[in-house]
């Protein structure tokens, strides 16, 4: 049960938990909390009787009268006075964000896509248009069947950019919808 030393009796954890009236589990928990301590010995780690008596009673004590608080409590303590904080803060965020939203200081996506829709019909027709301008303002300058084929090579040229402006703003909507999922 003890083991003889120089420095006092050593003594397993079932012993100390008899002896102070609390669950092996409970002396388990005071140890990972600091309050006491084993020591090692030839048989394994081991509670010394009179430090860990007296470490336990100053414990009850501090206790009792609202001294210290363990290490572990402290930290606890910090670390949910940081959560609710920053929990006030994302409310506060997201109060001034509803604030904005009913004052009208952001827009739904699907009126952005409506305006962006729009926008780019308008530009389709201004950008396809361009060939025909330019044909027509150049026609008194150069041979009829160089400006047809200039005007020919730009339509193409326009029609080639708008398609992979088009093709490459779907693949990117689809990318955006799939990593949306993946988040999710």
């Amino acid at each position: 049960m003890a083991e003889e030393s120089t420095s006092g009796k050593y003594y397993k954890v079932e012993v100390i938990a008899e002896l102070f009236g609390v669950s092996v589990r409970r002396i388990q928990q005071l140890t990972q909390d600091g309050v006491i301590s084993t020591v090692q010995t030839s048989e394994g780690r081991r509670y010394e009787l009179v430090p860990t008596v007296q470490k336990y009673v100053k414990y009850l004590s501090d206790k009792a009268y609202g001294k210290s608080r363990s290490e572990t409590e402290a930290k606890l303590r910090e670390q949910k006075l940081r959560a609710e904080v920053a929990l006030k803060e994302s409310q506060g965020e997201l109060h001034r964000l509803r604030t904005d939203i009913a004052a009208g200081k952001y827009i739904s996506v699907e009126e952005v896509k409506v305006d962006y829709s729009r926008f780019f019909i308008s530009f389709k027709k201004f950008a396809m248009g361009l060939p025909s301008r330019l044909a027509g303002r150049l026609a008194g300058f150069m041979d009829p069947v160089e400006v047809r084929q200039l005007e020919n090579e730009m339509q193409k040229d326009a029609q080639k950019l708008l398609k992979g402006f088009v093709v490459n703003a779907t693949i990117e909507e689809r990318d955006a919808s799939k990593e949306k999922d993946t988040s999710n």
